[in-house]
């Protein structure tokens, strides 16, 4: 599907949200000028990388067109302008405040422009100029507390990005309502409308825990453990099983599974709740029970039973699963630089595999097609 060809599209930002919503609207159809200082948007630095191509750059700015620009000099603000000018979208994600004083604003774009702004904490409020990161922004939102190890300390959520690629998915829903509502006015024979649209990585991280936020709302306090004895065990060959458990009859079910009859009988857990506040008792007998078959046993006989279940894989287990190669679910893209690596396919979007410009590939060609 390519329902935005002919979009011309400005990024300015760097990172991930920003740019993660922008190659989404590249892999619609839509033409991305991605703007970059001389030193290049910093995620070139950061992963595995080959001279100014880098793996993280890659994912995030597949589609696009990269145009070097040192805003710092009024020249090459005038070209910013130019682009500007044209364009039918707007990103950035600048420290609030900033984008004004080098020209990226709304009114620089079109009459209709849809100008997207991505902060830590939204352009206004009291925490508006703070820094902030995806770990930052999980420790603000209450996603770590919620995150405890075995360890008894609060954990990040992996994996990385988790916060930056759901503020850039918010950010690409906020755009697409932007246009939806642009053509709506072009139908009715509206006057042209700018469409200025305030995404923050402290409000996706907290839109991504709204079921949890509600619940501790309503209570007043933490809500008991969910769906005990839910879980990762690990198996006698060292491997990790996953399962859950949706309704009571469930958990009769994993004591035949596991061979663990009795505890289904067992008063202390007889009910979920009744699970949860005799956890320390029950989770034992679990671990206990799984290490004494490899999990090559145990899944079978967890698939034969209907059970929600699998083992936990990692990126390269994934990769070779007989599932994910029959599906085409992860394609091949060949990056200059870099080599070929893999990426998962665009869910219902079908496949698309486009590479990312190397720094500054495309600035003259861009800024003659501008008259520049």
């Amino acid at each position: 599907m390519q329902p935005y060809q002919g979009l011309f599209v400005l990024d300015t930002s760097q990172g991930i949200a920003g740019p993660y919503c922008a190659t989404q609207l590249a892999a619609l159809g839509a033409t991305v000028v991605k703007v970059e200082p001389p030193a290049g948007d910093w995620s070139r630095g950061l992963s595995s990388k080959a001279g100014t191509a880098s793996v993280m750059h890659t994912a995030f700015n597949r589609g696009k067109r990269s145009v070097m620009l040192d805003l710092a000099l009024p020249a090459d603000q005038q070209k910013l302008a130019a682009l500007a000018a044209g364009a039918d979208v707007m990103l950035e994600a600048f420290r609030p405040g900033v984008a004004k004083r080098i020209g990226i604003t709304p009114e620089a774009g079109k009459a209709d422009v849809v100008f997207l702004s991505i902060s830590g904490f939204g352009q206004t409020g009291p925490y508006s100029e703070r820094p902030c990161t995806d770990s930052i922004a999980q420790a603000f939102t209450g996603m770590v507390a919620m995150n405890q190890g075995m360890d008894g300390v609060p954990h990040r959520t992996g994996p990385f990005f988790t916060v930056d690629m759901v503020t850039g998915l918010s950010a690409m829903v906020a755009v697409q309502a932007a246009l939806a509502e642009q053509q709506r006015d072009r139908m009715t024979g509206a006057a042209p409308q700018r469409r200025v649209l305030d995404v923050s990585l402290h409000q996706a991280s907290a839109a991504l825990l709204g079921y949890n936020v509600a619940e501790w709302g309503f209570l007043g306090k933490a809500p008991g453990a969910l769906n005990t004895p839910s879980g990762a065990y690990q198996a006698n060959d060292g491997r990790w099983v996953m399962f859950g458990l949706l309704r009571e009859p469930d958990f009769v079910l994993l004591c035949q599974v596991l061979e663990l009859d009795d505890l289904s009988q067992d008063p202390r857990f007889a009910t979920f709740p009744d699970r949860a506040q005799n956890r320390e008792a029950l989770l034992p007998l679990i671990r206990a029970a799984f290490m004494r078959r490899p999990s090559t046993e145990w899944l079978p006989r967890f698939h034969a039973a209907r059970m929600l279940c699998d083992q936990v894989n990692t990126p390269l287990d994934w990769l070779a699963d007989a599932h994910v190669q029959a599906t085409n679910a992860a394609i091949p893209l060949d990056q200059p630089g870099l080599g070929r690596m893999p990426f998962p396919a665009l869910p219902g979007l079908g496949p698309w595999s486009v590479a990312a410009p190397g720094l500054g590939e495309h600035t003259e060609a861009v800024l003659q097609e501008f008259g520049l």
